[in-house]
């Protein structure tokens, strides 16, 4: 061998080795992560995005926006199954919501320690986790996959739950409303202080701040006296399958405030980066576990409404301002949030990594194979029908259509009318009362509304969308039909279409092992899945809680 060769070789060998090294000591990004419980789709950076009036019109969330301008906005986000505890068993570990057991339900369900999970992978590697409040729940033991609560900061209070009741109680007392914000807000910080000061110098860290105030209930009127949101505002906003009435109008102007709650925490974090000088060493990830609860298709169901959810990412350094057309799946988090910290995904996993969208300087679609997300739902509430059993159904979801099967058309979609049958059902308890009627779906206004004015000729058909059973198949176009209140699973002139993404689903579930899919069928309506409640089960009953 010549001189001249061996140097070649030995100067390879040095650049080799110094890349190397040089990768292995490139310190890891920290990740905070804020999921809000029943967030849904609400920011005002999502004002315009879809072309049309929408509830976005009205919402003003300055911090969250401000995320999406200094990193990515994702328009076509879903989760996999839109109800809490399912959706978070997904999103933990990667996978669809029915390959995590007992995890693939609500009330009852029970976490398999067997299942690797992102925050306890990245623990193992190095990582200083932590976390405020809802991880995974309702569920055995509460927060499983994140170590229970030995990781938990939220000593310095928990306001920030029930952000219209916390400040209503606070100015009933004679607080003002901004200094019972400033108070809550202290709180938020408080426990992102704590979090901060555990963990050793220079040590790599996850924060996961899981605030429920999104979820019901909250305090009537707080919409527009703690945050100036006129529900009148909402009129020829709402999407078709909502009478456009005030006591809706306010319900969803409520919720809104909520969510600009939820934006203020976003902000308190976002500066104690800022201070910490943390923030271009930290991915920042927004979003929720499913949409609006306690209205006609949110909350568990397989329309847009209950599964498409915000997902908003800061990466340092990355392009900045781009919006991103691919349908991702929240599922994807886990092996995105692995790969940021130099862990290996465990094989065979339905998400996928997000880092190649995040690092790329291309705004729309990415990656056309991102052109199709998988979603469902088994059991929610225990009693909400005879048997405890579960609403079966899975969709498949393309920039174009949506496509739902229906496994047991028999069965009430948001379970069975209760004293919504009776012909003076008790509107007070039903409206504080989720078991009293119809129980898949969240006790509101917007509920109670709907069955007062059931047999009303104007309104029967939005009683209908909301709660009557519902054929095998239905399939919207979702250019056309962007409310998804007109099912075209009948119509020859779309046969072609039904039968593809019918193939097609069913293939996918196949391929993932569903065992709604697979074997008889019904593992899901036989013990465990469909034991009755596991704690409380008649004291839950009664109190309508969940």
């Amino acid at each position: 061998m010549s001189i001249i060769v061996r140097a070649v070789l030995a100067l390879f060998s040095l650049v080799v080795a110094a890349n190397h090294s040089t990768a292995a000591e490139a310190p890891r990004l920290n990740i905070l992560f804020l999921f809000a419980d029943d967030w849904g789709r609400y920011a005002s950076c999502y004002k315009g995005l879809d072309g049309r009036p929408t509830i976005n019109d009205l919402i003003q969330t300055p911090n969250v926006d401000r995320v999406a301008r200094e990193g990515v906005l994702f328009k076509n986000a879903f989760v996999n199954a839109p109800s809490c505890t399912p959706c978070r068993s997904s999103l933990l570990s990667g996978r669809y919501f029915f390959q995590t057991g007992r995890g693939a339900i609500l009330q009852g369900a029970v976490w398999d320690e067997k299942i690797p999970t992102f925050p306890l992978l990245l623990r193992d590697s190095g990582y200083h986790i932590g976390k405020s409040f809802k991880v995974w729940s309702p569920g055995t033991p509460a927060d499983a996959g994140f170590g229970g609560q030995q990781y938990a900061y939220q000593k310095a209070g928990n306001a920030c739950n029930n952000y219209s009741e916390e400040v209503t109680a606070r100015v009933e007392k004679g607080m003002s409303v901004a200094a019972a914000r400033n108070e809550i807000l202290a709180q938020v910080r408080g426990n992102f202080d704590d979090f901060l000061a555990a963990r050793k110098p220079g040590q790599p860290w996850l924060y996961w701040m899981g605030t429920t105030t999104t979820h019901r209930s909250w305090v009537k009127g707080s919409g527009k006296k703690l945050w100036g949101l006129e529900p009148d505002a909402l009129k020829g906003k709402l999407p078709k399958f909502l009478p456009d009435v005030p006591e809706i109008r306010e319900d969803v102007a409520d919720y809104l405030g909520e969510c600009q709650a939820v934006d203020a925490y976003v902000g308190v974090l976002m500066k104690r980066l800022e201070e910490a000088g943390e923030l271009e060493k930290t991915v920042v990830v927004l979003s929720g576990d499913h949409g609006m609860p306690g209205v006609t298709s949110g909350k568990c169901n397989l329309y847009d409404h209950g599964t498409s959810v915000a997902l908003v990412v800061r990466w340092p350094g990355g392009k900045a301002g781009r919006v991103v057309t691919d349908l991702v799946r929240l599922p994807d988090l886990c092996p995105t949030f692995l790969e940021i910290g130099g862990v290996k995904p465990p094989e065979n996993l339905y998400g996928k990594s997000l880092l190649p969208l995040l690092k790329s300087e291309q705004a729309g679609l990415v990656d056309k194979s991102r052109d199709w997300v998988v979603t469902g739902r088994e059991r929610h509430v225990g009693v909400a029908r005879e048997g405890n059993l579960p609403y079966p159904m899975r969709g498949l979801r393309t920039p174009d259509f949506l496509y739902i099967r229906n496994f047991a058309p028999d069965r009430w979609p948001m379970g069975a009318p209760y004293s919504a049958a009776e012909s003076t059902p008790d509107l007070k308890n039903v409206d504080n009362n989720t078991r009293a009627a119809f129980p898949d779906m969240d006790a509101s206004p917007t509920k109670t509304w709907l069955i007062a004015h059931q047999h009303d000729a104007q309104w029967k058909a939005h009683f209908a969308l909301a709660f009557a059973k519902r054929p095998a198949e239905e399939l919207y176009d979702l250019k056309n039909d962007p409310d998804q209140v007109k099912n075209l699973a009948a119509d020859p002139a779309f046969a072609a279409q039904k039968r593809a993404l019918s193939e097609r689903l069913m293939k996918l579930l196949n391929e993932g092992q569903d065992p709604r899919v697979t074997g008889d069928g019904s593992t899901f309506d036989k013990p465990p899945f469909s034991d009755p409640e596991q704690v409380g089960a008649a004291k839950a009953k009664k109190k309508g809680k969940q």
